[in-house]
């Protein structure tokens, strides 16, 4: 397929994404990395840089990274070295970071994810293990700066995408997909508020069949909806100055949700700039086959393999499969309550319709629902066996969720809501109906459907909505001789 254009200009969008590791210290030091603490008290020795401090690999870092090349069918090298990446900033304290750059742990992958019906890939160049800095705070009132060196040592996993997206909506299809892989295999708790998800987009345009375009990279994405707001709107100011006549040139930007546009921080440097070179207090980092075999047997099921398994165990469309597999905890309250009713289908039905509609109202998690798999279980059965209609669920289900009641057939048998199952009786609500409605028999008769379908409404109430929706069709058709 190829590329959208937009004005004749093709898009090329490629990313970097920092992914804080759920680690309990940081990278190079036993000090603390949780989030919320008041500024520079998890800041040790060895994160100020105070002399005759040595760094000491976080094991655990590891270990997160050797997963993620598990994941992402990556080639996880046998032996790594650190680097000083060095620029000046108030918040680095050793005028320099430690980071990988030759040779990294992770090297190649790739990113598998959806766009509507296509399938979209994107390569990985790396994945590499670094320091965070720290954070700069200013008051815009005071006009004053500080420094919080909390996040120093942050341990980051850096994962660097060639430049293979052509749109706004491949790039947060693809970010979506990162941040759902990262959190299913628990090396990352993904939260983008507070910076454990960041996102670099490196954006150009350029005319079909030329040469790449000179790219500005957006820094510090922490929402997929600024990101998609940003990347539009760069694209936007790059083909305008480019109509325009004015050259691109290689910057950093931010981007503003306020006003929604980027602006230039910074001229964007090339790694020259940085003149990298191996840290001497670091030895080559080895990783044993061992240790990396270890880990592949204690993976998780990755998301597109649970999906492909849900296909053919359970019977699901596609899109369901997808859809249930967006969380591993979605997945799991579907994989139970799928076991639990037998009806796979219809609760995967119930579960991506009023589950998750009153999931998002309550802008809570499915961890967090009040109805158990177990208690939809119970209700998609009582539809699958006929006892209830799909409106007498949904007055079962409002009441499991408000806590109204947590027995499913308790509340079927409080509220009266059991459809009619005696044909006898059935037959004669249809009989009345029929005779009571001769214009819309005739209209029906006729040809129009519509009269048909008004008819089934006047058996449901007379029935007081316990009719078998199916079955009252079934009966008007055989006695309208249908």
């Amino acid at each position: 397929m190829s590329a959208k254009l937009i004005h004749g200009y093709e898009v090329v969008i490629g990313f970097e994404t920092h992914t804080q590791l759920a680690t309990h210290s940081k990278i190079f030091s036993r000090a603390s990395t949780a989030f919320g603490a008041e500024p520079n008290t998890q800041a040790c020795a060895v994160d100020l840089a105070l002399p005759g401090t040595l760094p000491v690999m976080n094991r655990e870092a590891v270990a997160c990274a050797i997963k993620l090349g598990l994941a992402l069918g990556s080639h996880i090298a046998p032996r790594s070295i650190f680097a000083r990446k060095n620029y000046f900033y108030p918040d680095l304290p050793k005028g320099y970071q430690i980071s990988q750059f030759e040779i990294p742990v992770v090297q190649g992958g790739e990113v598998s994810f959806f766009l509507g019906d296509e399938q979209k890939t994107v390569r990985l160049v790396r994945a590499h293990l670094e320091e965070d800095a720290g954070k700069s705070l200013h008051e815009e009132f005071h006009g004053m700066s500080g420094i919080d060196l909390n996040r120093a040592g942050t341990p980051l996993l850096e994962i660097v995408t060639e430049p293979d997206m052509r749109s706004t909506e491949e790039a947060v299809a693809y970010a979506k997909e990162l941040h759902k892989i990262v959190t299913w295999i628990g090396i990352c708790d993904g939260n983008m508020q507070e910076g454990s998800f960041r996102c670099d987009a490196n954006v150009s345009v350029r005319k079909p069949g030329q040469p790449l375009g000179t790219r500005r990279e957006i820094k510090n994405l922490n929402s997929f909806k600024f990101m998609q707001q940003a990347i539009d709107y760069e694209i936007r100011w790059q083909i305008e100055e480019l109509e325009d006549g004015r050259a691109i040139e290689q910057a950093t930007v931010l981007f503003n949700p306020d006003t929604g546009e980027t602006r230039a921080m910074r001229t964007k440097e090339d790694a020259a700039d940085y003149r990298y070179f191996p840290d001497p207090d670091l030895p080559p980092l080895v990783i044993a086959p061992e240790w990396v075999e270890a880990t592949r047997a204690q993976m998780t099921e990755l998301p597109r393999a649970m999906a492909a398994r849900f296909v053919q165990d359970y019977g699901l469309p596609e899109y369901d499969a997808t859809t249930l597999t967006q969380s591993k905890a979605m997945a799991a309250y579907f994989e139970a309550a799928a076991r639990a009713s037998g009806q796979a289908k219809l609760a995967s039905n119930w579960i991506m319709g009023e589950v998750s509609r009153r999931l998002n109202t309550g802008e809570i998690s499915i961890e967090q629902a009040p109805v158990s798999a177990q208690q939809l279980a119970a209700l998609v059965q009582r539809i699958a066996d006929g006892t209830i209609s799909n409106n007498a669920a949904k007055q079962v289900f409002d009441a499991l969720w408000t806590g109204e009641a947590s027995d499913v057939d308790a509340v079927i048998e409080a509220k009266g809501l059991k459809q009619m199952n005696d044909s006898g009786a059935l037959e004669k609500i249809v009989d009345e109906v029929i005779a009571a409605n001769p214009d819309n028999v005739a209209q029906f008769k006729a040809g129009k459907d519509k009269a048909f379908n008004a008819l089934v409404g006047q058996v449901m109430k007379a029935s007081k909505g316990k009719a078998n929706p199916q079955q009252a069709t079934d009966l008007l058709r055989a006695r309208l001789g249908t």
